[in-house]
Protein backbone atom coordinates (compact mmCIF):
# COMPACT_ATOMS: atom_id res chain seq x y z
CA UNK A 1 0.00 0.00 0.00
CA UNK A 2 1.28 3.14 -1.14
CA UNK A 3 0.40 5.33 2.06
CA UNK A 4 1.41 9.24 1.63
CA UNK A 5 0.24 12.33 3.21
CA UNK A 6 -2.69 14.02 1.59
CA UNK A 7 -3.66 18.17 1.76
CA UNK A 8 -7.61 18.59 1.63
CA UNK A 9 -8.96 22.05 1.25
CA UNK A 10 -12.59 22.24 2.41
CA UNK A 11 -15.29 25.07 2.20
CA UNK A 12 -17.45 24.91 4.84
CA UNK A 13 -20.63 27.25 6.01
CA UNK A 14 -19.31 28.91 9.21
CA UNK A 15 -21.58 27.81 12.19
CA UNK A 16 -20.76 26.78 15.43
CA UNK A 17 -20.63 22.76 15.20
CA UNK A 18 -19.21 22.09 11.79
CA UNK A 19 -15.58 21.44 12.76
CA UNK A 20 -16.85 19.11 15.73
CA UNK A 21 -18.59 17.49 12.72
CA UNK A 22 -15.97 17.51 10.16
CA UNK A 23 -13.50 15.97 12.61
CA UNK A 24 -16.36 13.17 14.37
CA UNK A 25 -16.51 11.79 10.71
CA UNK A 26 -12.72 11.54 10.72
CA UNK A 27 -13.01 9.82 13.65
CA UNK A 28 -16.04 7.22 13.01
CA UNK A 29 -13.78 6.06 9.60
CA UNK A 30 -11.16 5.73 10.99
CA UNK A 31 -8.86 8.21 9.42
CA UNK A 32 -6.07 10.08 11.68
CA UNK A 33 -5.87 13.78 11.06
CA UNK A 34 -1.92 14.62 11.00
CA UNK A 35 -3.20 18.72 10.63
CA UNK A 36 -6.05 20.60 10.82
CA UNK A 37 -5.96 24.30 10.54
CA UNK A 38 -9.35 26.49 10.11
CA UNK A 39 -10.01 30.12 9.40
CA UNK A 40 -12.59 32.35 8.48
CA UNK A 41 -12.14 33.12 4.63
CA UNK A 42 -12.64 37.14 2.81
CA UNK A 43 -16.46 35.95 3.07
CA UNK A 44 -17.19 35.77 7.00
CA UNK A 45 -19.68 32.99 6.82
CA UNK A 46 -17.66 30.75 5.02
CA UNK A 47 -13.94 29.25 6.53
CA UNK A 48 -11.65 27.08 5.16
CA UNK A 49 -10.52 24.36 6.55
CA UNK A 50 -6.96 22.57 5.61
CA UNK A 51 -6.68 18.57 6.83
CA UNK A 52 -3.73 17.10 6.28
CA UNK A 53 -4.12 13.27 5.91
CA UNK A 54 -2.20 10.07 5.74
CA UNK A 55 -3.19 7.27 3.50
CA UNK A 56 -3.38 5.88 -0.29
CA UNK A 57 -5.49 7.49 -3.00
CA UNK A 58 -8.64 5.30 -2.15
CA UNK A 59 -8.74 6.80 1.68
CA UNK A 60 -8.29 10.21 -0.10
CA UNK A 61 -11.11 9.12 -2.10
CA UNK A 62 -13.40 8.08 0.54
CA UNK A 63 -12.46 11.14 2.74
CA UNK A 64 -14.04 13.54 -0.19
CA UNK A 65 -17.34 11.79 -0.82
CA UNK A 66 -18.22 11.77 2.73
CA UNK A 67 -16.98 15.31 3.26
CA UNK A 68 -19.21 16.43 0.44
CA UNK A 69 -22.15 14.58 2.04
CA UNK A 70 -22.11 17.17 4.73
CA UNK A 71 -24.72 19.87 4.35
CA UNK A 72 -22.47 22.52 5.38
CA UNK A 73 -19.57 21.60 3.07
CA UNK A 74 -19.57 23.75 0.12
CA UNK A 75 -15.82 22.72 -1.93
CA UNK A 76 -13.80 19.92 -1.20
CA UNK A 77 -10.60 19.42 -3.01
CA UNK A 78 -7.56 17.81 -2.90
CA UNK A 79 -4.35 19.89 -3.94
CA UNK A 80 -2.03 18.31 -5.35
CA UNK A 81 1.93 18.22 -4.91
CA UNK A 82 3.66 20.55 -6.68
CA UNK A 83 0.30 22.59 -7.45
CA UNK A 84 0.32 23.62 -3.65
CA UNK A 85 2.20 26.50 -1.38
CA UNK A 86 2.07 25.07 2.23
CA UNK A 87 3.18 26.95 5.25
CA UNK A 88 3.04 26.54 9.00
CA UNK A 89 3.80 29.10 11.74
CA UNK A 90 5.93 28.05 14.83
CA UNK A 91 6.39 31.13 17.75
CA UNK A 92 9.26 30.25 20.07
CA UNK A 93 10.42 31.79 23.08
CA UNK A 94 14.02 31.24 24.39
CA UNK A 95 15.85 31.98 27.30
CA UNK A 96 18.83 33.67 25.90
CA UNK A 97 21.52 35.49 27.88
CA UNK A 98 22.68 38.73 26.77
CA UNK A 99 25.69 37.79 25.30
CA UNK A 100 23.73 35.09 23.40
CA UNK A 101 21.25 37.45 21.86
CA UNK A 102 23.71 38.24 18.48
CA UNK A 103 23.96 34.25 17.85
CA UNK A 104 19.72 34.63 17.97
CA UNK A 105 19.96 37.19 15.71
CA UNK A 106 21.81 35.70 13.10
CA UNK A 107 19.62 32.20 13.04
CA UNK A 108 16.62 34.63 12.65
CA UNK A 109 18.45 36.23 9.52
CA UNK A 110 19.73 33.01 8.17
CA UNK A 111 16.49 31.44 8.69
CA UNK A 112 13.72 34.10 7.94
CA UNK A 113 12.29 34.48 11.24
CA UNK A 114 11.82 37.51 12.76
CA UNK A 115 12.00 38.40 16.48
CA UNK A 116 8.68 39.47 17.51
CA UNK A 117 9.36 39.79 21.46
CA UNK A 118 12.49 40.46 24.06
CA UNK A 119 12.84 40.84 27.84
CA UNK A 120 16.21 40.95 29.84
CA UNK A 121 16.66 36.82 29.96
CA UNK A 122 13.87 36.00 26.92
CA UNK A 123 13.29 36.48 23.01
CA UNK A 124 10.41 35.13 21.37
CA UNK A 125 10.80 34.57 17.29
CA UNK A 126 8.04 34.04 14.41
CA UNK A 127 8.86 31.45 11.61
CA UNK A 128 6.05 31.18 8.84
CA UNK A 129 7.52 28.28 6.35
CA UNK A 130 7.23 24.99 5.10
CA UNK A 131 7.10 21.79 7.66
CA UNK A 132 10.66 20.83 6.94
CA UNK A 133 11.58 24.48 7.76
CA UNK A 134 9.99 24.70 10.71
CA UNK A 135 11.33 21.05 12.02
CA UNK A 136 14.88 22.19 11.15
CA UNK A 137 14.23 25.32 13.00
CA UNK A 138 12.76 23.42 16.16
CA UNK A 139 16.52 21.70 15.84
CA UNK A 140 18.66 24.80 15.34
CA UNK A 141 16.99 26.63 18.22
CA UNK A 142 16.79 23.79 20.95
CA UNK A 143 20.01 24.13 22.44
CA UNK A 144 19.74 28.20 23.34
CA UNK A 145 16.94 26.82 25.81
CA UNK A 146 13.33 26.42 24.36
CA UNK A 147 10.86 27.88 27.07
CA UNK A 148 7.67 27.59 25.16
CA UNK A 149 6.67 26.97 21.64
CA UNK A 150 3.21 27.06 19.60
CA UNK A 151 2.64 25.51 16.42
CA UNK A 152 -0.03 25.91 14.08
CA UNK A 153 -1.34 23.02 11.53
CA UNK A 154 -0.60 23.36 7.99
CA UNK A 155 -2.67 25.56 5.40
CA UNK A 156 -2.43 25.56 1.86
CA UNK A 157 -3.58 27.33 -0.92
CA UNK A 158 -3.33 26.60 -4.90
CA UNK A 159 -0.70 28.01 -6.92
CA UNK A 160 -1.86 30.20 -10.37
CA UNK A 161 -4.79 31.88 -11.41
CA UNK A 162 -6.75 29.25 -10.01
CA UNK A 163 -8.85 29.17 -6.90
CA UNK A 164 -11.26 27.85 -4.28
CA UNK A 165 -13.77 30.21 -3.41
CA UNK A 166 -17.31 30.04 -3.70
CA UNK A 167 -19.57 33.32 -4.95
CA UNK A 168 -22.99 33.04 -3.81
Amino acid sequence: MNEMKHTISVLVENHAGVLSRISGLFSRRGFNIDSLAVGVTDDPEISRITIIVSGDEHTVEQVEKQLNKLVEVIKVKTLKKGEKLERQLVLIKLSVPLEKRSEILTIADITGASVIDISQTTMTLLLADTYPNVLRFEEITKPYGVLEEVRTGTIAIQKGAETMTFKK
